[in-house]
């Protein structure tokens, strides 16, 4: 495959209503989305309507954020901060013990290991950004008519960040939507799935111990490694059936994450 260009990433910094929340490393693709999806995600706003403007420079790195309510800073940077890891480092406030208070997901919805299988090849083969440049990781849902949505960035979590902003300005209900991402399912991945309250959340790799006990708790299904003859199905909330004969690597109900 012929690449045509590197990966991108550039230090943009956040502020709302004037004040600085830090500086990430971001792809300068969807960056309203991920703004939405940011401030949703990390509890600064609960809705879309609390955002009154964005204003994106790219010239000034800045991404400038009015929201129609008070924002309390003193509040939030006495939050302790966690960076996240891996590409496109980012920062989220929430601990673990912040995300066990999360409400816990009730969806009924089931799907069979084939379709999700099926969904992740079709999310590879329409990831744009890293066809072009190798490396690039991808967020996508997938809505209960199968339409996919796919946002991508450096970032794994930035990645995530966007496609959650993009839920949330179109006003999409978590219970029917399944989120898949290239990248490793860590505790603060599963936080940002989490507070939007997806029920399925499928990854080309593997998730975190911290990341699986946290799904447990919360009624999350955590499917990893969905590659073409294997699969991983670390939670046991009854929503994936596996459908898939022949020759086939399937791990069901793993204890803890890798």
């Amino acid at each position: 495959m012929n690449r045509k260009g590197c990966p991108d990433e550039y230090p943009i910094s956040l502020l709302i209503n004037g004040y600085e929340i830090a500086v990430f490393q971001l792809t300068k693709y969807n960056l309203d989305d991920w703004t939405y999806g940011y401030l949703f995600s990390e509890g600064f706003i609960q809705d879309a309507n609390e955002i009154e403007t964005i204003v994106i420079n790219e010239e000034q790195s800045t991404i400038n954020v009015s929201l129609r309510t008070n924002f309390d800073d003193e509040q939030f940077f006495s939050k302790k901060k966690h960076y996240t890891a891996g590409c496109g480092r980012g920062v989220t406030f929430f601990s673990m013990t912040d995300v066990k208070n999360f409400e816990k997901v009730t969806s009924n919805v089931s799907y069979q290991l084939s379709y999700l299988l099926k969904k992740r090849s079709e999310f590879a083969q329409n990831s744009e950004l890293y066809l072009e440049t190798g490396g690039m990781h991808g967020a996508c849902i997938i809505d209960q008519t199968g339409r996919m949505t796919i946002r991508e960035d450096i970032g794994r979590h930035n990645a995530v960040d966007k496609i959650i902003g993009y839920a949330i300005k179109n006003h999409l209900l978590p219970e029917r939507l399944i989120l898949l991402t290239t990248g490793r399912v860590s505790y603060e991945m599963l936080s940002k799935a989490a507070k939007f309250g997806f029920p399925v959340i499928g990854s080309r790799t593997a998730a975190t111990k911290q990341a699986v006990q946290l799904a447990k708790y919360l009624n999350i299904e955590v499917v990893g490694y969905l590659r073409g003859k294997m699969a991983t199905i670390y939670t046991s909330a009854g929503r994936v059936e596996n459908d898939v004969t022949g020759e086939f690597e399937l791990v069901i109900n793993i204890e803890g994450g890798n």
